[in-house]
């Protein structure tokens, strides 16, 4: 099929770009929209209170019962129970200086404590369930306790928690839960929504400013323990400002959108622009249990047979176990695309091969294809940049939001990116040895001599003579690294090219090669496309599978076609070896979204690096 022959795209209701490009004589570039930043929201709980009282009887979210039906909490309601909670953290003497913890996974409950912490002013602290759960030595969690000095922690279920809740000190702590835990003194939750609201609460809420502190959310911790990064109430009412000043069209009063969730609200991505987003267009979260892992996926398909999202946004991963899915399910597929837009990805890049699998789906559903957008950012930065126009291209970062202000730096062969606007952090909690004043050597500080935020990220220009056509992902300012031979290799595009050759088997990957002779690969394999491709019913275990002939060409046949059209040496791969053995929270190789650290994975698993390079590799390393 030509491009040609293609259908149209499903129009996308934002603006086209509309930027300012200035190139400095050094070879900085500043880049910011033209379209102005619209009118902001005094705070998060201002935007609340007024949509809950536009739509009162509206569902604000949806959550499973154990059961299986869907229990809903409507805005009146999710605003009558938060404005409860305010009133008994007010009670308890809590305030701006004593946050609220938060050791849940997404839920009700965790929703309306968080809303109703803002009303009292009480800087919400959510924290990755993976610290708690998944952690064996509950380093990362000891640490964020220690930086935030709760008063309170909210922990929907005791006994599952217990473990974690019991490695940190706890004087003076009161606990809150759903289900208490045998062992362990707390306050039930509804104790809390039991309470009545006075006018203590509005006073409180009045007090609020596009400068007070709505959260601290912690970095992911990837190359070591993780920073509260400050998050006020202006930075986060900027990002709706800045979507909205991109709206094409007015919304549709009559209706209501709809989203599935299953991103951790401890993260901007979610709990920030997707929660905020969602108050601000009056819609319904759907809270999805599943997650793009086998064995739990089924239960976001599940959820989407039910639920016909208008945006629909995640990340890489979960869009290749959804394509899978919906390759052999057509009623799965037309419930997905029923009210669909547009979709949007984050995190990572998209392969060419997802895109076009997406795109066929969408025609074979619709008729039409459908935009795929993505917003780039950071935790100290919320949402910085976005994809709001219809492109074919994947692997764009897009163009600086409005009121946003770019500046690319020339950093060795990259451009790194540096940002300044009201979407970005004032700092971290309790840690002013990071902020600019702390250093007399600029090149260790998190803001640089202009108070510009320094991401660590590198971005290129689809076209440098035009720069509205947006700006490309140019991986990490310190991944990339030369062969022996002198050439330097870009880690974050070949990334992305290894996983689009060998779609559907890889799921992600690190890059190896510094000073070395030639690239070489470490990659996790997606365990449902290795047993399709393995076809042999009699092998069980993932090593068993893994090493199957079948297997083995393939990824052989996949790199082969691959290094033809990789130019040099710094494109092709030579070996590669999948592993069985998942990334590791504790050894800082993966976040909870699911975000593989490059160095930190290399350096964990340095005996597999070392068998790469090898003279006679061992069996599991597959020499292309």
């Amino acid at each position: 099929m030509t491009a040609i022959t293609l259908p149209p795209f499903k129009p996308l209701p934002m603006l086209p770009p509309k930027i300012y490009s200035q190139r400095r004589g050094d070879g900085t570039y500043i880049i910011r929209s033209l379209y102005d930043l619209g009118p902001m929201h005094r705070s998060i709980a201002h935007l609340f209170e007024e949509r809950a009282r536009q739509h009162p009887g509206r569902n604000l979210l949806a959550q499973r019962t154990p059961a299986g039906p869907w229990r809903f909490i409507t805005y009146g309601e999710a605003n009558q129970q938060a404005s409860a909670i305010a009133q008994a953290l007010l009670d308890r003497n809590l305030g701006p200086d004593t946050p609220l913890l938060i050791l849940s996974g997404n839920s009700i409950e965790h929703a309306i404590m968080m809303l109703g912490a803002m009303k009292a002013r009480v800087p919400v602290a959510p924290v990755s369930v993976a610290y708690s759960l998944f952690s064996q030595d509950h380093g990362k969690l000891r640490h964020v306790a220690a930086l935030t000095k709760p008063k309170m922690i909210f922990v929907d279920n005791g006994p599952l928690y217990a473990k974690a809740i019991k490695a940190l000190d706890l004087s003076g702590v009161e606990i809150i839960t759903m289900i208490p835990a045998a062992d362990m003194p707390s306050t039930s939750y509804e104790t809390l929504t039991n309470t009545n609201a006075g006018t203590a609460v509005r006073t409180s809420i009045e007090a609020i400013t596009h400068d007070t502190v709505a959260k601290y959310l912690f970095t992911s911790g990837s190359t070591g323990m993780p920073k509260g990064v400050i998050q006020t109430h202006g930075m986060m009412c900027a990002v709706v400002a800045g979507g909205e000043s991109l709206r094409a069209e007015p919304p549709n009063p009559d209706e209501i959108p709809e989203s599935l969730e299953w991103m951790p609200w401890n993260h901007i991505s979610a709990g920030n622009i997707g929660f905020n987003g969602n108050l601000n267009a009056g819609g319904t979260i759907y809270l999805d249990n599943g997650k793009p892992i086998p064995g739990m996926f089924e239960e976001t398909m599940r959820n989407l047979r039910e639920i016909s999202p208008l945006v629909f946004g995640s990340a890489p991963v979960a869009f290749a176990m959804l394509a899978s899915a919906m390759e052999r399910d057509d009623t799965l597929r037309d419930k997905f695309f029923a009210k669909l837009r547009y979709m949007g990805y984050g995190g990572a890049t998209l392969s060419d091969d997802l895109y076009d699998r997406m795109q066929a789906l969408a025609i074979k559903s619709t008729g039409r294809r459908l935009a795929l957008t993505t917003m780039y950012g950071a935790t100290e930065t919320q949402g910085i940049t976005v994809v709001h126009w219809i492109t074919e291209r994947v692997g764009l970062i897009g163009l600086p939001l409005p009121g946003v202000t770019l500046k690319l730096v020339p950093n060795g062969q990259k451009l790194e990116v540096r940002v300044k606007g009201p979407t970005v952090t004032p700092g971290y909690l309790n840690r002013p040895d990071l902020t600019q004043a702390a250093f007399p050597d600029l090149t260790q500080a998190a803001f640089d001599e202009e108070g510009f935020y320094k991401l660590g990220d590198a971005a290129k220009f689809v076209d440098p003579l035009e720069p509205a056509k947006g700006l490309i992902f140019d991986g990490r300012v310190t991944e990339d690294f030369k062969l022996s031979s002198g050439t330097w290799v870009s880690v974050g595009t070949l990334r992305a090219e290894v996983i689009s050759a060998t779609s559907p088997l890889i799921q992600d990957c690190v890059i190896a090669g510094l000073d070395k002779e030639f690239v070489a690969v470490l990659a996790w394999p997606n365990m449902t496309a290795a047993r399709e491709i393995c076809a042999d019913a009699n092998l069980a275990t993932p090593d068993e599978i893994l090493r199957s002939p079948a297997v083995i060409e393939f990824v052989r046949a996949s790199l082969r076609k691959h290094n033809k059209n990789a130019g040099g040496s710094s494109g092709k791969v030579q070996r590669l070896m999948l592993m069985s053995e998942p990334p590791s929270i504790d050894g800082h190789e993966i976040t909870d979204k699911g975000y593989v650290n490059q160095s930190a994975t290399l350096d964990r698993r340095a005996k597999l690096v070392d068998a790469l390079y090898a003279k006679v590799p061992p069996g599991d390393v597959i020499v292309v």
